[in-house]
């Protein structure tokens, strides 16, 4: 947000003659979530720029570039397969074991390198953010948008898994958008929180990776949320990804049953972490550039 104040100027005598008042510009960020809003869309194509230099930094100098985005989901995939299903035979739902843990994969480490990159957003563009004015809110933004082109690229992966055991996406697949969002927005809502605060206190960058991978074992990647007694289903439902992953699976694959108690927690969750985390950004937003 731009205000104009006005200042007077004198001639280079304190008797010479008064010119014209020369306007002070001060920007600042907007009080309002609407108006942050606004004013990304005012700067979307610098958006655009951000989540193209992100795809390209990403893979530059790589001697597999996007086949990295395969690679992880695919390799990790098998090892839960050897060992939590073979070996110490948690239930999948009636689903090969393949099927069953990339289905989870998929929309769990697309969270998870969205909440990474987001974290790292504000500090990684310092000397960026220091230099000229835009709405810091691009660059958490920018991070959870460019993780769907790798996202989109596993997926492929799982179409042929799928085909390969004889598995078609049943009608539900149309709701696979929305949970889609919804892990977006969990990503998003997070990264804002872990941006603002590794801007100010460095250790969230090193603490992130254990807290992602605590956050896996609290979600239902590895087992079903059948294993959850029916009591406390609302309550793990809290964890916003334990719906989207339930769910991402449930609408594919058409197995178990349909997460709506728990869907509608994380959902409420959801809500409460984006709105929480806007607030938390944009109080943090103007002094940012005087600490990072």
């Amino acid at each position: 947000m731009k205000e104009s104040i006005q200042a007077d100027a004198r001639g280079a005598g304190d008797d010479g003659p008064r010119l014209p008042a020369a306007p002070t510009i001060r920007i600042r960020p907007g009080r309002r979530a609407s108006s942050c809003f606004r004013e990304v869309w005012e700067y979307r194509e610098l958006l655009y720029f951000f989540i193209w230099r992100d795809i390209k930094v990403r893979y530059k100098q790589t001697a597999i570039g996007a086949g990295w985005a395969i690679i992880q989901p695919l390799f990790t995939m098998v090892i839960f397969s050897l060992f939590f299903g073979l070996l110490a035979g948690i239930p999948s739902e009636g689903l090969p074991y393949p099927v069953f843990y990339y289905c989870a994969l998929l929309p769990w480490m697309y969270f998870a390198g969205a909440l990474n990159n987001a974290t790292n957003s504000i500090v990684d563009n310092q000397r960026v953010i220091t230099k000229v004015y835009f709405p810091r809110l691009i660059l958490p933004m920018s991070a959870v948008l460019s993780g769907l082109l790798d996202f989109a690229i596993a997926c492929l992966v799982l179409v042929g898994i799928m085909a390969y055991y004889g598995i078609r996406p049943t009608p539900t697949a149309w709701l696979l958008p929305l949970f889609i969002l919804l892990a977006m927005a969990t990503a998003f809502g997070a990264g804002l929180w872990s941006s603002a605060l590794n801007a100010v206190y460095r250790d969230v960058r090193y603490a992130m990776p254990f807290l992602i991978q605590a956050w896996m074992f609290v979600s239902p990647v590895a087992y079903p949320s059948s294993l959850v007694p029916e009591g406390w289903r609302w309550l793990y439902g809290l964890n916003p990804m334990a719906g989207v992953i339930e769910g991402f699976r449930w609408a594919l694959t058409g197995r178990g049953r349909a997460p709506e108690l728990m869907l509608f927690a994380s959902s409420g969750a959801v809500c409460l972490l984006v709105a929480g985390g806007l607030f938390y950004f944009r109080r943090a937003e103007r002094t940012i550039a005087d600490v990072v």
